[in-house]
């Protein structure tokens, strides 16, 4: 089974990324992961992501640009992450789905439970070509 993915890598003003984390019931409960969701059949991955970011956390999207293309197989799906840096949103982002977030330094994001299908993203935000 293929799972599209939209998620998006947003930094508070000291440079820290907002994680969620992913309910107990779901694939991966407990596990943190970079805010977004599901493409819908048809849906763009960047109207994906504003979608999922004004129904999960409650902002509006103004800007963001694609960071990375990245697939990860599970034992039972394949996850099609397409991952943007949101580099500008109004609002505050709260968990609206009642998930914790949290804001993490890149440095850290290795030691924070993240998803196994997020490890190329805390890679590519860690280096220094970012």
């Amino acid at each position: 089974m293929l799972v599209r993915v939209a998620a998006g890598i947003i930094c508070n003003a000291v440079g820290e990324v907002l994680i969620g984390q992913r309910p107990a019931h779901k694939h991966g409960g407990g596990y943190w992961e970079f805010p977004g969701g599901k493409l819908e059949p048809g849906e763009a991955p960047q109207a994906a992501l504003v979608r999922e970011l004004r129904e999960e956390l409650g902002i509006q999207v103004s800007r963001c640009e694609q960071l990375m293309q990245l697939a990860h197989e599970y034992p039972d799906r394949t996850v099609q992450l397409e991952v943007f840096r949101v580099t500008a949103y109004l609002g505050e982002p709260v968990g609206r789905e009642s998930q914790p977030l949290r804001w993490v330094a890149p440095a850290d994001l290795t030691e924070a439970g993240m998803l196994p299908a997020d490890q190329p993203i805390i890679a590519a935000l860690t280096s220094a070509d970012l």
